[in-house]
């Protein structure tokens, strides 16, 4: 067993040089495993192999601390580099008490030197990013990893921000569902995009553009449940047996989510517990999202149930409109078509931005506290 080390991050240069020494040492095992980004340890130890504990709470505000491995760390990393075509300098935008944020520099270190930071202690700045993208040296590789939040700024701000995303070899976006109008406007603007799907349980993103990495097999059950395999995943959470033992059945993480495979692409349809249950008939969220994001006027949508006396729930949605804002009426037609009358959202509301969780995932509970105020449309 060896020690748990906790290391308090404030965003600064100082705090990602504390970081690179904390996790070289937990990487090769001169020194304690490292819990990024908190005040206080856990009140344990763990097993000899495992580096880096996540401390997250996920969709469900269940406080969890998943134990990562040196291994499954390097696997993981050994894997993006791979897929991305090889080696490269990375620019850190994330926050590094998060794993995208932690796999950003462990990628960087193992690639040769520690990423280049944009300080986001006081948010995410376009202009932050493009001084960020100067540093790295004329002539190299580049790669960085962005939630699609901070991807939408860029491209609004365009200008030298965007000038400088378009010059990476490959940019991440995970964290959250990348809308396609969204990466629409990204490849028009000449950035190589890549979506990745994936969580701290799996090390970060292990499937890219719905490919999973060299090494990870992922697996739809009969009920759409997915599970994932593979030498990325973690050697279960801290102190809770219990838990461990639900989501690590013989070799494969079973996530909270649903899948489908369309061809040989994974599409992750959002977390079963999201799922909407109306009038009998299941509707899928992220399947309505995906048809919302892609009309004229809508800039992002997130879609929930809400509380209804005669369906069980009905099918709610917040919407950012962009330039003239959405034709309602349009919008119902084209989720009719696509998904079903079903899924046809009986309560919409615009808004100027979704309400965020963690790195840049919809906080779908505030979204229904909000449509739960909402009139109920007729549905045709």
């Amino acid at each position: 067993m060896r020690p748990l080390h906790a290391l308090p991050l404030d965003g600064s240069p100082e705090s990602l040089d504390d970081l690179v020494l904390a996790l070289t040492s937990a990487l090769d095992g001169t020194g304690p495993a490292v819990v990024p980004g908190a005040a206080a340890a856990p009140a344990a130890e763990v097993p000899d192999e495992v580096a880096v504990v996540i401390s997250t709470s996920g969709s469900t505000g269940r406080p969890k601390h998943v134990m990562l491995s040196a291994a499954a760390l390097t696997a993981s990393a050994r894997a993006t580099e791979e897929r991305l075509g090889g080696q490269a300098r990375w620019v850190l935008a994330l926050p590094v008490d998060h794993v995208a944020g932690v796999q950003v520099v462990l990628r960087a270190l193992l690639a040769g030197a520690p990423p280049v930071l944009q300080e986001v202690r006081d948010g995410f700045r376009p202009d932050g990013f493009a001084r960020a993208t100067g540093r790295l040296p004329h002539g190299t590789r580049r790669y960085t990893s962005l939630v699609p939040t901070q991807l939408g700024r860029i491209l609004d701000a365009g200008s030298a921000a965007l000038y400088a995303l378009a010059g990476y070899d490959a940019v991440l976006v995970g964290g959250a569902a990348l809308a396609p109008a969204l990466r629409e406007r990204a490849e028009a603007a000449g950035v190589r995009v890549v979506a990745t799907y994936g969580m701290s349980e799996t090390c970060g993103g292990c499937v890219y553009d719905g490919v999973p990495l060299g090494g990870v097999e992922a697996h739809v059950a009969e009920d759409g449940r997915l599970s994932l395999a593979g030498p990325v995943l973690a050697g279960g959470y801290l102190g809770d047996p219990v838990l461990t033992a639900e989501s690590f059945v013989e070799g494969r993480f079973v996530t909270g989510d649903l899948g489908q495979w369309v061809g040989d692409r994974l599409v992750v349809l959002g977390r079963a517990d999201d799922m909407i249950v109306t009038g009998g008939e299941k509707v899928a969220p992220a399947a309505v999202e995906r048809v919302l994001a892609a009309q004229p006027g809508v800039a992002a949508a997130c879609v929930v149930g809400v509380p209804d006396p005669e369906w069980g729930q009905a099918v709610a949605v917040a919407i950012v409109p962009t330039g003239a804002g959405p034709d309602l009426e349009g919008l119902r037609a084209a989720v009719r078509a696509a998904e079903g009358r079903a899924a046809v959202p009986r309560r919409m509301q615009l808004v100027a931005e979704l309400p965020l969780r963690g790195v840049g995932k919809p906080d779908r509970a505030a979204v229904a506290a909000l449509l739960g105020r909402v009139a109920d449309a007729p549905i045709r």
